[in-house]
């Protein structure tokens, strides 16, 4: 499932290309038909993500005026040259020269302003957003007896973060994930959020998950470059059983609250 950088990645690229602009909103597949024809012909007015959540507001002359889109764990979206539609296309939106072609998602509606701020009140604080609300989150996990590693994962509490940026930014702060959230310290917490800050950013201006520091990169260490799809150059994501960067100990994996947990035992002790 695309982590939050995607998500804001996307919001800027449509905002870029088609803010202000009138565009042709359609569904070559057939299954959005209905609704894509209330919005079709109006002025796309702006594009934001919040965590995993995706919103594109019309100037429509109706009370549903804004795309709520959720990618899931297959879907995409396209933005490509205008050309012909090719598979599964759900929504289409076009200017004529540009096209955003929406593949796959797990949610595709359209919902009145009203019904985006019901959304966005269930979401937490999403590290890439100016109006983000740290304490609120803090607060929460100060009361949690779950592990800091699900908490994390909890689009309630952190929106956004997804398994990489979690297994990355407990391993950087030297933090132990199975500390349960009220015996973290405050500190502890304020680290993993500026680290979340400053790493989605990069995810945002780059288009890929790096984490390692400088010094642990493969041309200071003289190693081969990762390899995968999923990221870049990473400490312990998908990393189970090779040596540590840091520490030479081999990386651990279990699954905790259903999700994979990737760790270093010896790095990682802190609370």
């Amino acid at each position: 499932m695309p982590e939050g950088h995607v998500l804001h990645r996307l919001a800027q690229r449509i905002g870029e290309l088609f803010d202000g602009h009138p565009v042709q909103v359609s569904s070559p597949q057939g299954r959005f038909s209905e609704s894509a024809a209330l919005v079709d012909g109006s002025t796309l007015r702006n594009a934001e993500a919040w965590g995993k959540h995706l919103f594109i507001d019309f100037d429509a002359p109706i009370p549903t005026e804004v795309l709520h889109i959720h990618l899931g764990l297959i879907g995409s979206l396209g933005i490509a040259p205008t050309a012909p539609a090719i598979g599964q296309v759900r929504v289409r939106i076009c200017d004529g020269q540009w096209a955003a072609d929406l593949r796959g998602p797990q949610l595709c509606r359209l919902i009145t302003v009203e019904q985006k701020a019901l959304a966005t009140q269930k979401l937490g604080a999403d590290p890439l957003r100016a109006d983000a609300d740290p304490e609120r989150t803090w607060q929460r996990v100060h009361r949690s007896a779950r592990p800091i590693a699900a908490l994390l994962m909890d689009q309630s509490m952190f929106a956004g973060v997804g398994n990489i940026y979690r297994a990355e930014v407990l391993f950087r702060n030297h933090i132990d994930p199975h500390c349960p959230g009220r015996q973290l310290h405050r500190e502890s917490f304020e680290a993993i959020w500026a680290d979340l800050v400053a790493l989605m950013a990069i995810g945002v201006r780059d288009g890929r998950i790096d984490t390692v520091r400088p010094e642990h990169s493969p041309e200071a260490m003289h190693r081969p470059p990762r390899v995968d799809a999923h990221g870049g150059e990473v400490y312990v994501y998908r990393r189970e059983g090779q040596p540590c960067l840091v520490c030479g100990a081999p990386v651990r994996h279990e699954v905790l609250s259903g999700r994979q947990l990737f760790w270093c035992a010896p790095c990682q002790r802190q609370h």
